[in-house]
């Protein structure tokens, strides 16, 4: 896999619209062909398409589906920007990843086991963080489950297809199973909710250091925070207030309360929402080796200068904090054996 970007550092990028992977893989083009038929020719979204295909098999994808839509339909090449109201399609044999708003192509390692929707999805996460929507539609295996987990970790918004309409259910099932999506909907139907989703982005400013400008939506949110260190007893005042701001958002999108005040509410008459929430504003992002360059110095200088003069009676002792299921605790052990 070192052959391709998708372990690169990915930048984040200043797109303030939602850009909306979808991937797919046997029974894909028609579930591809419903859905972009019910999208609105102005959503200011951005749609990625990853399909599954052969490595020698040449898509004509791009012309089938611009026969469905008056929205400008594009196959991907190397560094393209992402726009709002574009279809974007992956060229056969290629990965795909994200940076900073830039499309970028690898080729396609030969290993079988290739997982393009995944990969694509986890990069599209770690970059464009809540701005991204994952959707998994009709195919064959487990391809898109994990790139949806990423999604969903870093304030996404997640979809599935439901599986009466999948003409192949083991991928939308599979992302079903896990836990992971927050809508399970036909083709057809999802449209409707991206464009409800994207009237939320515009519920708070994109400013990191405004306030909302109605004093009860102000007090809303430090109810909410207030509620959950009596409940919770972890205090989130300190925490990046647009993130926080943004789950909290994001959760009343899924239960579909438009104020704030009404999920406050909403928040103290339903324990498992107070749960669900505080699991949301924890973050869980991890990663085996998380920030490369920062493991390659503590391994290769720190951690030796520590190990070398160490005796039995006197053990070396690492606290790894914030690491949520441990990737980073085990990265630690692995550098040190």
């Amino acid at each position: 896999m070192a052959k391709t970007d998708k372990n690169k550092t990915k930048i984040l990028s200043k797109n303030l619209f939602p850009v909306v992977g979808i991937g797919a893989s046997a029974g894909g083009l028609e579930a591809f062909k419903k859905l972009i038929r019910a999208i609105p020719e102005n959503s200011e979204i951005a749609y990625i398409l990853v399909q599954h295909l052969h490595p020698d098999h040449s898509s004509a994808l791009p012309e089938i589906l611009q026969r469905e839509t008056q929205i400008p339909v594009n196959e991907i090449s190397d560094n393209v920007k992402v726009e709002p109201n574009n279809i974007y399609v992956i060229p056969s044999n290629k990965i795909l990843v994200a940076t900073d708003g830039i499309l970028q192509l690898s080729p396609r390692p030969k290993d079988h086991k290739n997982m393009p929707i995944d990969i694509f999805f986890l990069s599209l996460a770690e970059v464009h963080q809540s701005h991204a929507i994952g959707v998994v539609l009709s195919g064959n295996g487990a391809d898109g489950t994990l790139g949806l987990k990423g999604i969903k970790d870093h304030g996404g918004i997640t979809f599935a297809q439901d599986l009466g309409s999948a003409a192949y259910d083991s991928m939308p099932q599979s992302a079903i199973k896990s836990g992971v999506v927050d809508f399970i909907l036909s083709p057809e139907d999802m449209p409707k909710q991206l464009l409800n989703l994207n009237d939320t982005f515009n519920i708070l400013p994109s400013n990191s250091h405004a306030i909302p400008k109605e004093l009860t939506e102000e007090e809303s949110f430090k109810q909410i925070l207030a509620f959950l260190r009596m409940s919770n007893g972890v205090d989130f005042t300190y925490y990046k207030q647009t993130t926080i701001r943004r789950r909290i958002i994001r959760r009343m999108v899924i239960l579909k309360l438009e104020k704030i005040a009404d999920y406050l509410v909403y928040l103290k008459q339903n324990k498992p929402e107070q749960d669900t929430l505080f699991q949301d504003l924890l973050i869980p992002v991890t990663a085996f080796f998380r920030d490369p360059a920062i493991f390659e110095n503590v391994c290769n200088t720190i951690l030796p200068e520590l190990i070398k003069n160490k005796s039995a009676a006197n053990p070396l002792r690492i606290w790894v904090a914030g690491c949520s299921i441990g990737k980073e605790a085990y990265s630690i052990a692995i550098c040190i054996h």
